[in-house]
């Protein structure tokens, strides 16, 4: 009898096995588009440090990542088993918030480059010059942090989204044990790519100094590749924020995912290049949507930080 009961046991505990290892695999699929913007938006968040400091900087937003699943991953659990109605809005708010971040960062970009200049060039200018450097780089990598980890807990709560309404119809615990994985393995994996992006200039320089000929050709590509490889990964990093928060809008508002469906299967109508126009469109009307939403986020922000009373 106890064997029987053992045996059952671990009968069930293979099903439940299996559950999860199916549920992941087709959670990780539909995640896989956001576990790249995820990357290229942390490893974005994390350039600019100083080479000695940025793997530290990458294992404190690691950490801050692995304490977001923490708090994300029951409260999904609870939302979806006390109000459902709570996810959509909770992820529209997010997807507001991912839009906002990225049309702040494109109008600083484009407004502010004087102001930016014309501080370097007090700063120059100051005696305390070297204190003052110092100050700004701890502040700069404390804000470096707090963003990425910002940005991750919005990422993160998308991706624990979409893998819950994957195994909605599985029991409780195959749900416990596939959102916890998925959760484990992705901040692993984005944060181990993280910490290899970052590393490729130190890693070209290293190649770069030895003796052999091909290894310091190597190292000096590698040295090349890398300013450029940063470079787009912070475009392809604020676009998207507007292509995911964008797409969490348009997900939550029938009306405007009704319109880029009709919109998508009018265009794929036209002759030759009908297919590939109606699979681009989506994606690309989700980026303007993000945009614009954004934008309007961004004026409102700065009209109540206007009329918010100063303090004397």
């Amino acid at each position: 009898m106890a064997g029987a009961s053992l045996l059952t046991l671990l009968d069930d505990i293979a099903t439940i096995l299996d559950d999860v290892s199916l549920m992941s695999k087709v959670a990780a699929k539909k995640t896989a588009g956001v576990l790249g913007d995820d990357l290229a938006l942390n490893a974005e968040q994390v350039s600019g440090v100083k080479a000695d400091r940025e793997l530290p900087v990458v294992w404190a937003v690691a950490k801050g990542s692995f304490l977001n699943k923490l708090i994300i991953v029951p409260a999904a659990l609870a939302i979806s088993a006390i109000a459902p109605w709570l996810i959509t809005p909770l992820l529209m708010l997010g997807g507001l918030f991912l839009c906002f971040e990225g049309a702040e960062k494109i109008i600083h970009t484009f407004f502010h480059k004087k102001d930016s200049h014309d501080t370097a060039a007090s700063h120059q200018n100051d005696e305390e010059d070297f204190n003052t450097t110092t100050l700004n780089a701890a502040e700069y990598e404390t804000q470096k942090i707090k963003g990425a980890i910002r940005t991750d807990f919005i990422l993160s709560a998308e991706i624990i989204v979409i893998t819950l309404g994957v195994v909605s119809e599985s029991t409780f615990l195959t749900q416990v044990i596939t959102l916890f994985g998925i959760a484990f393995v992705m901040t692993i994996g984005v944060y181990g790519l993280v910490a290899v992006i970052v590393k490729i200039d130190d890693a070209g320089l290293y190649l770069s100094q030895k003796r052999m000929a091909i290894t310091q050709a190597i190292g000096r590509g590698l040295l090349a590749f890398a300013p450029i490889l940063m470079k787009g990964l912070s475009i392809v990093g604020t676009l998207a924020m507007f292509l995911v928060g964008g797409g969490i809008l348009t997900h939550g508002v029938h009306v405007l995912s009704e319109w880029i469906g009709d919109a998508a299967q009018e265009t794929a109508l036209i002759p030759s290049v009908g297919a590939i126009i109606s699979a681009i469109l989506p994606t690309l009307l989700n980026g303007i949507i993000g945009l614009i939403a954004g934008i309007v986020v961004v004026g409102i922000v700065t009209l109540l930080s206007k009329l918010k009373p100063s303090k004397s």
